[in-house]
């Protein structure tokens, strides 16, 4: 930085804040810190007493932090986000509708390793709803030299790193397993809080059933399940590794394509996913979702919600933050449970 005449100011970044204060009506930031000097600002800084300034000089080859922000936004991409105004060398997304909000992480972490950039969001592969604060960009000095910044950009690629899916699965089927449920020998508790936790992403359910005990019976009510063109079928009534839990086994007959049958996440380990080769999503739900505030299933809910094809694979990395600490109160989603 450097002391110039106030006069010779414009075109320059100043480097600290200047307060104007006017008795009785006004005291505080007359211009910010990284503020480009312009013409119609020297007679207000004069009339502030500032004959001269400590400014940045904008030389070939730099950039303003306001500039280089926006280069930063760009990497995040636009699609259902939204642009805060540049502050002070800042942008924040935030969500410009409801969906699963995802992240590159391996390109995040490249990006953020160059030197003097940053970009921070939230959690990946959690929901989110319109208006929630996503990310903030920044660079760290005032002004920065344009080859960083272009490290910074070759390192993201040419993908946006962030990305809002809308919810597009909107219909399911519920299928409550049991025969004691079936002969009323014990009240069906558990639909009423899968059809809570569907609703909360826009998704009807269309039918519920109950099917009784026996592989053949599951399966049989699941064929009937599709029937009904639901996107999402979901079979409640436990997935136990005890000889007469039949849900598992039926899904299999019923021709499903299972993805995954265990999750190392607790509460929730009992967790099934399962795909149709039409696309329609299968779930066999352990029964910690029926009195768990938060378990596997919604972690998983958002991406099947989604439409995002889950694998064996994002079900592996659960397991570093797929430990539930049983808080009480229960804070969830505000927690750092699957994050």
């Amino acid at each position: 930085m450097k002391l110039i005449k106030t006069e010779d100011a414009v075109g320059h970044v100043l480097c600290h804040d200047m307060t104007q204060i006017i008795k009785d009506v006004y005291k505080g930031a007359r211009f910010r810190k990284g503020h480009v000097v312009t013409e119609e600002d020297i007679p207000v800084l004069l009339s502030m007493g500032k004959a001269h300034l400590y400014v940045w000089e904008m030389t070939p080859g730099m950039v303003h932090e306001n500039d280089a922000a926006e280069r930063l936004a760009a990497l995040c991409g636009k699609t259902n986000m939204e642009w805060s105004e540049t502050k002070e060398g800042k942008i924040e997304l935030t969500a410009a509708c409801d969906g699963l909000f995802r992240v590159n992480s391996e390109k995040l972490v490249a990006v953020n390793s160059a030197e003097d950039v940053m970009i921070a969001t939230r959690k990946g592969n959690t929901a989110v709803r319109k208006g929630d604060k996503l990310a903030g960009t920044r660079v760290i000095p005032l002004i920065i030299p344009e080859e960083k910044l272009q490290a910074a950009e070759d390192a993201a690629g040419d993908a946006p790193l962030l990305e809002v899916l809308p919810y597009v699965k909107k219909t399911a089927a519920i299928i409550a397993t049991g025969g004691e449920v079936k002969k009323g020998l014990i009240q069906d508790t558990f639909t009423p809080v899968v059809k809570d936790k569907l609703a909360a992403y826009g998704i009807e359910t269309l039918s519920v059933a109950y099917s009784g005990d026996g592989v053949e019976n599951v399966a049989n009510a699941i064929a009937e399940a599709r029937k009904t063109g639901a996107d999402i079928i979901l079979c409640t009534g436990g997935m136990s590794v005890d000889p007469d839990d039949n849900t598992p086994g039926g899904i299999k007959q019923s021709g499903a394509r299972i993805v995954t049958y265990g999750a190392p996440v607790l509460p929730g380990a009992m967790f099934l996913l399962g795909y149709y080769e039409d696309g329609t999503t299968i779930c066999g739900l352990p029964g910690c979702v029926m009195y768990a505030d938060a378990t596997i299933f919604d972690l998983a809910l958002p991406r099947i919600a989604a439409g995002v094809e889950m694998t064996r694979a994002d079900f592996a990395a659960m397991g570093e933050g797929g430990l539930c600490l049983g808080c009480k109160p229960c804070h969830w989603p505000v927690c750092p449970f699957g994050k």
